[in-house]
């Protein structure tokens, strides 16, 4: 039979060795997740003057009325918006 002691240390040891595999573990999830934001960021960022341009192209070419052009930016941005909810979750 075991001493006490013997298995106070050993409860001690595992405890130690499963704190110590969460805190490595811990800084990697939180580095794939700041990458996630950043990438969905960059696209949301990129989607910006794609539907700037696509409005004054719109407007320029007398296409449609502004506000036809005013929606077709709206949903530009709604689709760079989904892209970047798709990289991030």
């Amino acid at each position: 039979m075991k001493s006490v002691k013997s298995v106070v240390q050993s409860l001690l040891g595992s405890a130690l060795v499963a704190s110590s595999l969460l805190i490595v573990a811990n800084p990697v999830v939180a580095t794939e997740q700041a990458q996630q934001r950043r990438a969905a960021r960059d696209t949301r960022q990129d989607t910006r003057p794609e539907a700037r341009q696509e409005k004054v192209d719109c407007r320029a070419a007398n296409q449609k009325s502004n506000a036809a052009c005013r929606h077709d930016k709206r949903e530009t941005k709604q689709d760079g918006r989904q892209q970047a909810r798709d990289i991030k979750y």
